[in-house]
This record gives structure tokens, C-alpha cells and sequence, in this order.
């Protein structure tokens, strides 16, 4: 294993890692969890219907991703779909004016870039059909 494929074997487990987790911690707690995030956002002009329906999905993404970016199951889809989330994540952070929590994920957005970015370093995939 080259420098190169172990540095992004353990980026790439490190985010797993951190997303699992999110989601995990979440779960047991996913109805304080939901009431508090959805009532951050009461003075935004966004549907709180639609923020409640997002606050209890987001631990479940959170779990889905991580465990299939642990993994490596179907990198480059998972990769797209992680950056995919933490786009609408960055969306809901700015309709609350929360610029901290923007960037926050914007971190995440670039790590995710960098690993897509560097998938010809990924060892030990499992494919699927496309």
C-alpha cells in the first residue's frame, strides 16, 4: 500500500467514522433531536413541516452514509450523495444566518471533495453495477 492509499484509507474511514457516529447519537434521541432543530429554524422563512420531515431523516442519512463510506461501497456514489447532504445541510445553516455552522460545513464539503478528488488512491473496494 502505497503513502498515498493509506492516507486515503484512513481519510476516508475518518469520515465514515465521523458520520456513523453523528447519526448513532442522534437516534436514541431523534424526537429532542428534532424538536430542537426544528425550532431553530421557527424565524426562518422555511416550512417547518419540511424542516421537522428533514431533522428526523438526518440521523438516519447520517448512519447510510457513514456505514457505506466505512465500507467503501460504491465510493464514488456515496461520495456525490455525502456532498449532495452537506450542500442541503449548508442551505438550511444559511436560511438560519448561522455563518458558523456554514462553515463547519464547508470542511466537510471540501474533505469529501479531496477524497473524490483522490479515488484512484482507494484500495479494497467492494463495486457495484452501475
Amino acid at each position: 500500500m502505497s503513502n498515498h492509499q493509506l492516507a486515503f484509507l484512513l481519510a476516508r474511514i475518518t469520515l465514515g467514522i465521523n458520520f456513523f457516529l453523528h447519526g448513532l447519537v442522534r437516534t436514541p434521541k431523534i424526537n429532542a433531536f428534532t424538536s430542537g432543530l426544528t425550532k431553530g429554524f421557527e424565524s426562518t422563512m422555511l416550512p417547518l413541516s419540511l424542516v421537522r420531515s428533514i431533522a428526523y431523516a438526518i440521523p438516519f442519512i447520517e448512519i447510510f452514509l457513514g456505514a457505506f463510506i466505512i465500507l467503501k461501497l460504491a465510493s464514488k456514489k456515496t461520495l456525490a450523495a455525502t456532498a449532495i447532504f452537506i450542500m442541503m445541510l449548508i442551505a438550511g445553516c444559511a436560511f438560519k444566518e448561522d455563518w458558523s455552522a456554514v462553515s463547519t460545513q464547508m470542511l466537510y464539503a471540501l474533505f469529501v471533495f479531496l477524497l473524490l478528488n483522490n479515488l484512484k488512491y482507494e484500495v479494497w473496494t467492494v463495486k457495484t453495477s452501475s
